[in-house]
């Protein structure tokens, strides 16, 4: 069976570049930009070359093209300069938009000769934060809206994943951690599987040569307990992404504070999307961010 989604429907288009479908038909109409095919009921539909087109003509537009100049090239121009701009003025929306691409088609290969070059010019931290996040951003919304199916969500982490595995591989051989210092214990709660964020600050941490304990994802706090019998002053760090749930994001808290920061020098540092209303937590050992950015810098901030 073939994967690939080759048909995309108007609101697929806007979904994607974030040009309004009602625009799309002016411009298709006014300025033949594209030629939908159309099902045997009438109704329109696009090719993925009409995807990429729509891709830098939206690239060229927020760059300040206007649309009748842009209407007045050619495909092959098109592309130029995109190229031309991207390389000199916005590389990190055209990588963005070759990555959407690279995810649509399940293309390996067009993801990794873009992170390449991406590598050629940044660090992979600023990769990480300015480009893989913001793809990761809208990739949540291609899902809520049914432009994309899990699997392409699946593709792309997965992906990125085994980017950071290796960095972190590679940091490791160059900075092997101090078991002598105090560990920082990494994990995810119950039913919490959105791992990237913990996964990155693990590099981060292993870098800087740190004691780190890895446990992923899923980890009940009962489990946890057991670490207090090997290590008196422990940094425990998670994210909250869609676990727990928003109404009981507190009561986690306070029974992580009552079962493992208790008459210690624990503390707990959490990050994700469900800490943006910051809880009502009483103990000072628990520390909470909006993002994992956020609580990087927090710990590069410790004395």
């Amino acid at each position: 069976m073939n994967s690939i989604k080759t048909n995309f429907s108007i609101k697929d288009l806007e979904n994607l570049s974030g040009i309004k479908a009602h625009t799309i038909r002016i411009w298709e109409k006014r300025y033949n930009l594209f030629k939908p095919n159309r099902t045997d009921t009438n109704i329109r539909y696009y090719s993925t070359a009409s995807l990429q087109k729509i891709l830098n003509i939206s690239f060229l537009n927020k760059n300040g093209y206007k649309i009748s100049k842009i209407a007045s090239l050619d495909e092959n121009e098109i592309s130029s300069l995109v190229k031309e701009i991207a390389e000199s003025k916005d590389p990190n929306n055209h990588s963005i938009n070759l990555l959407k691409l690279a995810m649509i088609n399940f293309d390996q290969s067009l993801f990794n000769k873009t992170f390449y070059k991406l590598e050629e010019e940044m660090s992979f931290k600023t990769i990480f934060f300015d480009v893989f996040i913001p793809l990761l951003d809208h990739i949540g919304l291609l899902w809520q809206t049914d432009t994309i199916t899990p699997a392409h969500e699946h593709f792309i982490v997965e992906i990125i994943k085994k980017k950071i595995l290796v960095e972190t591989e590679k940091a490791y051989k160059i900075n092997t951690p101090d078991l002598s210092q105090k560990p920082y214990a990494l994990f995810l709660p119950d039913n919490e599987m959105h791992e990237l964020g913990l996964l990155f600050t693990n590099l981060e941490l292993t870098l800087k040569g740190k004691h780190v304990i890895y446990l992923g994802q899923s980890v009940p706090i009962k489990s946890l307990e057991f670490l207090l019998t090997k290590h008196k002053d422990i940094t425990f760090i998670s994210n909250f992404t869609v676990s727990p749930e928003n109404e009981n994001v507190e009561d986690y808290l306070n029974s992580f504070s009552s079962t493992l920061l208790k008459n210690n020098k624990c503390k707990l540092l959490v990050s994700g999307r469900l800490l943006v209303t910051k809880p009502n937590i009483s103990n000072s050992n628990i520390k909470t961010f909006e993002s994992t950015k956020d609580l990087i810098d927090h710990i590069n901030n410790e004395k």
